[in-house]
């Protein structure tokens, strides 16, 4: 039976249907988010047994519509790149209608959003959330975050705390479990924020760097991973995305004092935004060209504004500056990033070589976690070091998919760091087609569940995917029948 590759390939020999690739995509997150009633990141008291009949169909439906969901993406993007493109308006709307059953689907693909729910509880109860973890609130809604976390301080600052926790205030005080929806679609409707401004500011992006707005739409925002984990996820890494996209525009648009501000909390939601203030340095350098060093005057300008957002946000907030201190905090053991993966093989090994060398063991995590991290620093520098050829944005996205890559710790939507700003910023095909197939390997790889697979899960959502690429298949060859053939 041919591939999901063979079978799209043959698909984009011939014209794309825009509407048809509508379709196909909103029948994708439609089967996810079906799928997920029953296999998703359900509360606690609503999640059957992983061997049970439900969770199994579930299971098989949400992988079928995964494949149907990238497949149509694959798709629209051949319609995007030919001779009669989709504009932006269209493009748009079918943003909207790809993210819509997700919207009020449950939590897909991460319990993280009962992480943030509980932070924000936390801040409403003057608790800590920087030194003490979800545990230490008391009452069900502990229960509901994944038991990794439960004693884990929050790594995230201010500006989404403050988010969290408004999110949070209108569930009542004692939270009882069958009020955990509404906590989550308080927090969903703060990721679709941030996705919107990622919508919105992304065309404008691109224009500044010279690139198709509608190829960076299809790239940076109707990229699977952002369906499946900024919409279905409700992660926070849409509103740290669409506020430094928003603050990059700023930037580009001469405006270097509201991009300082706006980037600057960006980073108070994660820190890896503030990587964009070296690009407001850049921009506004070359605004500053009649001074006498315009490097050295723009980045004590934004160094100031930096540190006065803080101070005042920060102080509105009261959270205080903890997270600067819990900032390691997604490096679980069982992480698979490059480096956690390497630090793993490495003690295995040095603990079979004998006694000595098992001594040393317990060095080699953190000895691959430095090496990965001078990595990173050294790939930020070469990529900047070129600023003036990638220009700054694109400089920025090589940047953060660096972090993300080199990192002590990896998630799938990571990549939406760099990937974001790599499509505003016009990258060579081979980039291009590397991004695309990244994103599509990757929106595979977690359950809908959040939780990592056994055989039998795996088996499932095997099945469910061989069971999109046959009706793929099928679809395929119906279309490609001459009209009145009976063969």
């Amino acid at each position: 039976m041919p591939s999901l590759r063979l079978v799209v390939d043959r698909a984009l020999d011939r014209a794309v249907d825009f509407r048809h690739c509508q379709l196909l995509g909103l029948t994708g997150s439609t089967a996810v988010a079906a799928g997920g009633v029953s296999s998703g990141a359900l509360p606690v008291r609503e999640m059957p047994a992983p061997d049970s009949g439900p969770a199994a169909l579930g299971l098989v439906g949400a992988y079928f519509g995964l494949v149907v969901l990238i497949a149509a993406w694959a798709l629209l993007g051949a319609a995007v790149r030919g001779p009669r493109p989709p504009g932006r308006r269209d493009l748009l709307l079918t943003l909207v209608l790809w993210a819509a059953p997700l919207v009020v689907a449950p939590p897909l693909f991460s319990r993280d959003v009962y992480s943030y729910l509980a932070q924000g509880a936390m801040v409403d109860a003057q608790l800590d959330v920087h030194t003490l973890g979800p545990s230490h609130l008391g009452g069900p809604l502990p229960a509901e975050v994944a038991p990794l976390w439960r004693d884990t301080p929050a790594p995230y600052g201010p500006v989404f705390l403050a988010l969290a926790a408004v999110a949070h205030s209108p569930v009542p005080a004692a939270f009882p479990a069958d009020q955990v929806s509404t906590g989550v679609l308080g927090m969903r409707l703060v990721a679709l924020l941030g996705v919107a401004a990622m919508a919105l500011c992304l065309p404008r992006l691109a224009r500044h760097c010279g690139t198709d707005p509608s190829l960076a739409l299809w790239l940076g925002v109707l990229n699977p991973l952002v369906l499946l984990h900024l919409v279905g996820g409700a992660h926070n890494d849409a509103v740290m995305l669409g506020l430094l996209g928003v603050g990059l525009v700023a930037a580009l648009g001469r405006r270097p004092v509201a991009a300082v501000v706006l980037i600057t909390l960006a980073a108070l939601v994660k820190a890896p935004a503030a990587l964009g203030l070296v690009a407001v340095v850049m921009l506004w350098a070359r605004q500053r060209e009649r001074s006498r060093a315009p490097r050295l005057s723009a980045t004590a300008a934004v160094v100031c504004l930096c540190a006065a957002t803080t101070a005042v946000t920060t102080a509105v907030v009261g959270t205080g500056y903890g997270w600067l201190a819990t900032l390691d905090t997604p490096v679980s053991p069982g992480n698979w990033s490059l480096t956690s993966s390497l630090g793993r093989m490495t003690t295995a090994l040095l603990d079979r070589a004998g006694d000595g060398p098992a001594d040393l063991a317990r060095f080699a995590g953190p000895a691959w976690h430095l090496l990965g991290l001078a990595a990173t620093a050294v790939a930020v520098l070469l990529a900047w070091r070129r600023h003036h050829l990638l220009r700054p944005v694109h400089a920025l996205g090589l940047s953060l998919t660096a972090v993300a890559v080199l990192g002590p710790a990896i998630r799938p939507w990571y990549l939406l760091w760099g990937l974001f700003l790599i499509a505003a910023a016009g990258p060579g095909r081979s980039l291009r087609r590397t991004a695309t197939a990244a994103s599509a390997i990757l929106a595979l790889v977690v359950l809908p569940s959040g939780f990592a697979p056994d055989a039998a899960q795996l088996g499932l959502a095997v099945g469910g995917g061989l069971l999109a690429v046959t009706a793929l298949w099928g679809a395929d060859r119906v279309a490609r029948r001459p009209i009145g053939s009976t063969a």
